[in-house]
Order: C-alpha cells, then structure tokens, then sequence
C-alpha cells in the first residue's frame, strides 16, 4: 500500500458488524453533533482523509468504509444493496453511541443517506439527522450520464469476476469520472485504485455496481427521503460533474425549495478530492 492510504489505515481501527470487519476512522474533537461522511463509488473514506482532517480541527469526524470497499472487508457473496449498507451506517453508529449526528455524502453515500433520512421521516431511525450536506451524486438516476464503463459492468453477470481488471484498464474508467475541465489531481486516480484492489476489492465491481439498478428501482422512496425531510438540507455541488449533473440540483431546488444550492466553478465529480479546502469552508458555512 502506499504511504497515504497505509497511513489512514493507522489512524483508524475495525469494527465487527454482522460478521464483517468494517473500517473506521474518527478524527478530532469539539462541540456540536459529530459529522458522519459516508464516501461513494468506487471510492472509501480515503478520499475524504483532506476533508476530514481540517473538519476535525473543531469537529469530532467520523467515517467508514461500506462493505466491500476500501479498508473494510470484501465479501465476494454479498448482495451489497443500498439498504444494507444503511443498516450497516446505522448499526456503526450505534457501536459508536453517536444519537445525534450531521451526514456528509457523495456519489451513492447521497442515495445511502437518503434511505437514512426516509427512515428518520417515519421516525424509525436509530439516530437522529441533525442536517445533511450532499456532494455530487446520482440523486435522481434518469438524469444522470453514467460512464461507458459503468454501463459495461451493467452488461456483465453481477458475480465477482474470476480476476482483477488489469490496472490500465481501471485507470480509464475512473479517469471518465473526471471531466476534461477538472481533471484529476496528481495521484488521486491512483490513490482511489489501490483503495479498491486492496483485499481483491476490483473482481467486485460489477456486482456492486449493481446499485445502479437499486437505485432505479427506488428512485420514489429515495427522492421522497430528501423531499420531507424537515432538517436543514445543502447541496455543495462541482458544476463540470459529466456524471452527476447540476440540473440534479435543480430539479431538487423545484422539489424542495428550502435546499440551500452551491455550485463549485470548476470542481467536477470530486469535490472531495478536487477542490477539499473549498469544500471544507463550505461545509463550515452551513453548519448549524
């Protein structure tokens, strides 16, 4: 592993859930509910190690690793469902007694917290969602412009794949996540790489990836999650996203007239990675 990713690997520590090693880390101390990131695909809180060490300064930070990405175990048999990994969410937070928090999310960790708020709605949550703040993610899947490689995976048996996908060829993949006006930083493909071939995390893809479909299937239910919840609500969105695409932003706006909308001039797909102290001072700006 390199450096960077074997250091965020001592900062944190594995807790057992259902069987599964899943992989923590917390990160400074303060007043104020503690703020719960929860990282998207292909991607681990890893990406969030910039973010989240200039959020703890003043803040108690809190992360993890999904089943079956980054540091956490990688079951090739599991179903690896945006409902699980709700519950999963749910269940490290109550080993962490953490009743009250503020959710911070990208990519498919906006679809994992929008399960979390609709169970908060109908009051059957086990914590409370203080505020959420939401980052470039497929809020509402028909308009998003999926990559060619994740329409490829679509296409494939959502099984683990007998090998590793040769480096090169993830490479592309996520190098496509990036848009030509906000490439990607020096290294960050690589960190996210090895991230996702740590434990043969990369023969998973396909079968994770499968929660596009999830996604599709759910969109009411998920769309009605954000819509009714009655907490303050903040999409911090890169406006050169080719996946998530601003007009998501929009459309929740129309939905939801008291989200508070930024756009991020040229920040694309990661802010997180892209433009972290911009996104810090953001989040900042919206804590309550």
């Amino acid at each position: 592993m390199s450096g960077d990713l074997s250091a965020w690997e001592r900062r944190g520590r594995h807790l057992e859930v259902d069987g599964n090693r899943i992989f923590v880390v917390e990160v400074g101390a303060g007043p104020g509910a503690p703020l719960v990131i929860v990282h998207g695909f292909p991607g681990s809180s890893h990406d969030f190690a910039g973010v989240a060490e200039r959020l703890g300064s003043g803040r108690r930070v809190v992360l993890l690793d999904l089943l079956g990405y980054g540091l956490s175990d990688k079951p090739a048999t599991a179903r690896y469902s945006l409902f699980e990994q709700a519950d999963l969410v749910e269940a490290v937070l109550g080993r962490l007694s953490i009743a009250r928090c503020v959710l911070i999310a990208h990519d498919m960790g906006d679809t994992v917290v929008a399960e979390l708020l609709y169970r908060h709605n109908l009051g059957v949550l086990g914590f409370v969602p203080e505020q959420v703040i939401l980052t470039n993610g497929s809020i509402f899947i028909d308009l998003a412009h999926l990559t060619s490689g994740q329409r490829a995976m679509l296409r494939l048996p959502a099984r683990a794949l007998p090998f590793s996908p040769p480096r090169w060829l993830l490479t592309r993949a996520i190098d496509r996540s990036f848009s030509p006006r906000a490439p990607a930083p020096a290294g960050a493909i690589d960190a996210l790489i090895e991230a996702i071939e740590r434990g043969g995390g990369a023969r998973l893809l396909p079968r994770q990836n499968r929660y596009i479909l999830e996604r599709r299937a759910h969109q009411d239910r998920w769309t009605a999650g954000l819509v009714e919840y009655r907490g303050p609500l903040a999409l911090l969105w890169g406006e050169c996203d080719p996946i998530a695409v601003p007009e998501m932003t929009a459309r929740l706006l129309e939905l939801r007239p008291a989200t508070a909308v930024t756009v991020l001039p040229g920040v694309g797909h990661w802010p997180q990675l892209e433009a972290p102290e911009r996104l810090v001072e953001l989040i900042g700006q919206h804590l309550v």
